[in-house]
């Protein structure tokens, strides 16, 4: 089983990189055109906190698997947030 504690400290890393990705969304969007830096950095960070969700599963009991499963959905939502932001 996930302890409590790996559980926050991934979740909080979560929200840290949604915030960061919404960040770099607001700013391609103000400025009609990307920091391909940024922006790419912010697309990468979102996969790769996906994997560890994704890896935390494995070890999670049924109710930490459905708050993790919510998390996935946020960070699908912002990937294709800025997958569609790209076009």
């Amino acid at each position: 089983m996930a302890t409590r504690q790996s559980m926050n400290e991934l979740l909080e890393r979560c929200n840290q990189v949604i915030n960061y990705a919404e960040q770099q969304y607001e700013t391609a969007s103000r400025q009609e055109h990307y920091n391909s830096n940024e922006y790419s950095d912010a697309q990468m960070q979102l996969e790769e906190i996906y994997n560890d969700l994704h890896t935390m599963d494995h070890s999670a009991n049924q109710q930490q698997r459905e708050e993790l499963h919510r998390m996935r959905l946020l960070v699908e939502q912002m990937q294709n947030q800025l997958t569609l932001g790209l076009h």
